[in-house]
């Protein structure tokens, strides 16, 4: 029988270290927790080589007295519990005595602090867990930690630590949400010799926000707030019309800390039911307050999931505290005539320019003059399409040539229908049958149902062409085929998008594998990226959602193999650039996509797996009317 020892200190404070340092930027948010409940207004964070070989913190808080120092640094040692109790009603950010020691285990650290009291400040120097020295040092009132070398006893995990670049975002990561959490306290970020970011401390949340993401991502967010008899929620939500294509930026605090939580997640959406689009996502910078026994923070080792006594009052408090502040501070959205006029003349233009041969929908509607208190009712809608090689334009509903924004469309020369002949017909048992020459029909194209499906009676059978699932398998496969040869166009002015630190991360990681989608990002910095270039299949597609649904899932799926990535965003710019349902298709462009779908005998399914076509035979339909 195995004989049970005692492990030394220097293996179970490597164990334990593990729990709550994973990587640099855990080091960094157990440091900076404590110069927050330390009652620091200003810290001063600065990094080299992602954190892996520099990590300084600086802050202005209380200090660390010098008969103390060496109890810091030592397992469970704390000054903001004393007994089980204090479990029960946490006020501070850091609460369990592991972060110094743990970090301490793992690193070179060096730590200068004074207090208030002291005349003279005190320097000490731990590695791997040993006490090397303390000395006296002139510094002022506040503590300043210098973690050097992490992991570097404990090669194992250093092995497994990313890229600087990813590393550093990281923990770019971590000061955006304390900076956010704390708009009272003055954060500075400095990344290998470089400021990237710096808040006011002006105790202002919206300036926070802005400071962190953006002006632009600020200029979306309207005020939120209520409460009830437990819960108080105050903070920001985004503009229905600003939703994102992921929840990467509903950022919860629970009394100042940063938590994941899937109660006020469900509320915030459930509030958003029947103002966003499906699929969509809102943001939102929510602080809930509420009493620190109504919730438990001791769940989990890096104190980022809680749990709540009660749960219904939290969604509750959410929810109306969302609901109101659409209802009171959302506008209807407006646009600038002249503005669309000019975007549509270019679109014009560029439509003339011969293009990589591709199946589009597009519906072009005259403008009309704006007339204060005037309206007059507006003229049916002219439909335009772009066919096979050579590019033209044509006025579907007109017989002599007529002027279509500042280009001439030659008339349509009415022909006969084209015969359809497709190879492969599918019966209902799946089965593949083989159309000789003798036996083949001409299949009709009837018409359209619910602005989605394509009739077509083919013989026997009466076909239902799904346009949107067809479409998108269409262009998915254009995609694959040209994979490394795609046709990108160039964009007049760059298009700027604003990403949360963690989907920035992974569009710089990935920058080479965007570019054989067909884009051309570049790095603006500071969690903003360019958009130069972009397939021309997504046309008339919001490049910066696109973008931004690309980016989200390159942060979810960091381990998946480059052809799966690749594989995944040819799905999604699929997906945007084919037709819609509800979108309406002209008679000719119907007759023209249904012989395409009708030829191909290999669709069978949209990339997501849904059917394309589905098959009624005569005798299904004669059964419904009881003639058989």
């Amino acid at each position: 029988m195995p004989k049970i020892n005692v492990l030394p200190r220097e293996i179970y404070e490597l164990i334990a270290a593990g729990e709550v340092v994973e990587r640099p930027s855990s080091a960094v948010k157990e440091l900076l927790e404590n110069s927050v409940d330390a009652g620091a207004t200003s810290i001063t964070l600065e990094i080299q080589s992602g954190g892996i070989k520099y990590i300084r913190i600086t802050d202005n808080g209380c200090g660390i007295a010098r008969e103390d120092v060496k109890n810091a640094f030592v397992g469970h040692a704390t000054s903001k519990i004393t007994v089980s109790d204090d479990l029960d009603c946490v006020a501070t950010l850091g609460f369990r005595g592991e972060a110094l020691a743990s970090i301490a285990a793992v690193s070179r650290v060096e730590m200068f602090t004074k207090t208030a009291e002291e005349e003279i400040g005190t320097h000490c120097i731990v590695e791997g867990g040993n006490f090397i020295s303390m000395d006296d040092a002139g510094c002022p009132v506040g503590t300043t930690i210098v973690v050097r070398d992490i992991f570097y006893n404990v090669p194992a995990r250093m092995k497994f630590l990313k890229k600087d670049v990813t590393e550093a975002n990281s923990v770019a990561g971590v000061a955006d949400r304390l900076a956010v959490s704390h708009p009272y306290i003055s954060v500075r970020f400095i990344r290998d010799g470089k400021q990237t970011l710096f808040s006011s401390g002006d105790g202002k949340l919206l300036s926070a926000v802005a400071a962190v993401y953006g002006s632009e991502f600020a200029n979306t967010l309207i005020p939120a707030s209520g409460s009830n008899s437990t819960v108080k929620v105050e903070g920001f939500i985004s503009k229905p019309l600003a939703a994102r294509p992921n929840r990467n930026m509903q950022l919860f605090y629970v009394n100042g800390r940063m938590v994941r939580t899937k109660t006020a997640c469900a509320a915030l959406e459930e509030a958003y039911k029947g103002s966003i689009m499906v699929g969509k996502f809102p943001s939102c910078v929510l602080n809930l307050t509420m009493p620190y026994n109504f919730v438990d923070v001791n769940v989990h080792p890096a104190k980022t999931e809680v749990r709540f006594a009660n749960e219904k009052e939290v969604f509750n408090a959410v929810y109306y505290a969302v609901k109101n502040a659409l209802a009171e501070g959302d506008e209807r959205p407006t646009q600038n005539a002249s503005k669309i006029i000019e975007q549509r003349v270019v679109k014009q233009y560029f439509a003339s320019v011969e293009k990589p041969m591709q199946l589009s929908f597009t519906q072009v509607e005259e403008e009309k003059p704006l007339v204060n208190t005037v309206y007059t009712k507006p003229e049916p809608a002219k439909t335009t399409f772009t066919v096979e090689t050579p590019k033209a334009v044509y006025a579907a509903d007109e017989e002599e040539p007529e002027l279509l924004g500042n280009f001439v469309a030659p008339p349509i020369k009415k022909e006969e229908p084209e015969i359809i002949k497709p190879v492969i017909i599918e019966e209902k048992t799946q089965e593949k049958v083989i159309v000789t020459e003798e036996e083949q029909v001409e299949p009709i194209v009837i018409g359209e149902l619910f602005k989605t499906y394509i009739l077509v009676e083919n013989g026997s059978e009466l076909l239902l062409i799904d346009k949107h699932a067809a479409h998108e398998r269409l262009i998915y496969e254009q995609l694959k085929e040209e994979n490394k040869n795609i046709a990108s166009q160039i964009l007049l002015a760059p298009v700027t998008v604003s990403l949360s630190r963690e989907e920035y991360s992974a569009v710089i990681s990935n920058l080479e594998l965007l570019t054989k989608a067909g884009f051309a990002v570049e790095d603006f910095g500071d969690g903003t990226v360019l958009i130069h270039e972009y397939p021309c299949i997504l046309e008339n597609t919001d490049l910066a959602a696109q973008l931004t649904e690309i980016a989200g899932y390159l942060a979810k799926n960091i381990k998946e193999i480059t052809t799966e990535k690749l594989d995944w965003i040819f799905h999604s710019a699929a997906c945007r650039a084919a037709v819609k349902a509800g979108d309406f298709t002209g008679e000719y462009e119907l007759k023209v996509f249904a012989k395409r779908v009708l030829s191909t005998p290999s669709l069978r399914y949209c990339p997501h797996g849904r059917p394309v076509i589905a098959c009624l035979t005569k005798r299904d339909v004669e059964r419904l009317f009881g003639r058989v």
